[in-house]
């Protein structure tokens, strides 16, 4: 199979101030592409953009379809076109789902989910143009039960069966779509959690097995799309997550609730 090159190409990346956004932003531009952060914090995306090479910063609220409308409009206008787009952005919570405020399911949903929805339609006239890719951050929770992140689990399976059919309608059009499923990986999304009432969380997170860094998520998202893959879950616990889960869920939940259930004890 033919890999892809991003020599030349631009790139954009959704909450690319910082995170895995950052490294992603990094690894394609060490790899020749134009990169385009957009972010909630303007200020960060610019800056961000200015330590790299041909970059731009942009402020960009993807809750909202018209600023991504107009994020995707500077982008092509100063870069000329969208080659990849990098749905990214995502926020979390940890709360138990009875103890959940229905705006905090709205918030995860929105960021998460709407946020890819948003600017994927706001791209795709240039990515159908250019022959494009979208790639799509999901989780092992887009492909498992998390316990205490039923909203946050919920967003990421939701984001999985749009982007899986939106694959398919796509077929015939050369743009292709990447699903990437990291499991637990050192940013700042766990430190930025939302509890049930929409204040920053007190619950500690737990973690299963090694933590992974931003900079080999990137790598794996780098030859994710390169070579046009559908769907990658990361880690070896993220892959047993995921089989288990198809072939034993009740042992999968058994498995999940002795790790986790501590995390939503005060």
């Amino acid at each position: 199979m033919a890999r892809r090159s991003y020599q030349g190409k631009t790139v954009v990346i959704t909450g690319g101030a910082g995170g895995l956004g950052a490294a992603f932003a990094r690894r394609f531009d060490a790899a020749g592409a134009r990169v385009a952060l957009l972010d909630l914090d303007g200020e960060a995306a610019q800056a961000r953009a200015a330590s790299l090479g041909q970059a731009l910063g942009l402020a960009c609220d993807v809750t909202d379809p018209a600023a991504c409308q107009g994020a995707m409009e500077q982008v092509i206008q100063r870069l000329g076109g969208v080659d990849l787009l990098v749905n990214n952005a995502g926020v979390t919570h940890r709360s138990a789902f009875a103890a959940t405020r229905p705006e905090v399911f709205a918030k995860v949903m929105g960021v998460n989910y709407f946020g890819s929805l948003h600017c994927t339609l706001a791209a795709l006239p240039s990515l159908l143009a250019r022959r494009g890719q979208i790639a799509v951050i999901s989780s092992v929770a887009g492909v498992a039960p998390l316990y205490g992140r039923s909203g946050y689990a919920a967003a990421k399976h939701a984001l999985h069966g749009l982007f899986d059919t939106l694959r398919a309608e796509l077929a015939a059009s050369g743009v292709s779509v990447t699903i990437l499923c990291p499991g637990f990986t050192g940013t700042g999304i766990a430190k930025a959690a939302l509890d049930g009432d929409g204040s920053l969380t007190t619950h500690r997170q737990s973690t299963v097995g090694r933590i992974a860094t931003p900079e080999e998520v990137a790598e794996a998202l780098y030859r994710a799309v390169a070579k046009e893959k559908r769907l990658v879950v990361l880690s070896l616990i993220g892959k047993l997550t995921y089989f288990i889960n198809k072939l034993c869920p009740a042992l999968y939940q058994k498995l999940m609730l002795r790790s986790l259930k501590s995390e939503l004890e005060r």
